[in-house]
């Protein structure tokens, strides 16, 4: 479930994003689909979302969004190279003004002490800026790290659209 908090900060970056005229796609792993959820929660979406991918598997993250196998062999699933990978992919494939992805360890198993459980690592790409990666380490249960992924998700989202597209 997706709590209210998380909706309405979604709204405000769909505002954002028609009064600027920009589209979005998401390319999401540990979120499974959340953030597009927050998204398209709200009527009108249309005009901003332009789709999103969930890819869980490495070789889903290959073949939808052009994420190299190499990447998985050398840095993991889990990494900043993935993460970048995967908003770059989903830039190019969908034809969006801005696209986010994600990719981290929800938990409650699966960490590991180099990559522990509530690790996420974000990626945002826009259209003629150079691709951000970012990781936080969120605590809580597997709900409450995934809305907090999204959250923080839209909030980079929202910075990269005003930094990249300032005069729109």
């Amino acid at each position: 479930m997706i709590g209210e908090r998380t909706l309405a900060q979604a709204r405000e970056l769909l505002d954002l994003l028609a009064a600027a005229h920009l589209t979005v796609a998401t390319a999401e792993s540990c979120t499974g689909g959340l953030i597009a959820a927050s998204l398209t929660h709200h009527a009108g979406s249309s005009a901003s979302v332009l789709g999103g991918a969930v890819t869980y598997s490495n070789p889903m993250k290959h073949e939808l969004l052009g994420v190299g196998m190499e990447l998985f062999d050398r840095m993991g699933a889990v990494s900043s190279e993935v993460a970048a990978a995967m908003a770059e992919g989903a830039l190019a494939r969908s034809g969006a003004d801005l696209a986010v992805s994600t990719t981290g360890i929800a938990g409650p198993g699966g960490g590991s002490p180099d990559k522990p459980v509530g690790l996420v690592w974000f990626g945002v790409s826009a259209r003629g800026a150079p691709t951000r990666t970012r990781s936080m380490v969120l605590p809580g249960d597997r709900a409450t790290i995934r809305e907090a992924a999204v959250r923080e998700a839209l909030t980079m989202l929202r910075q990269a659209a005003v930094e990249a597209f300032p005069r729109r």
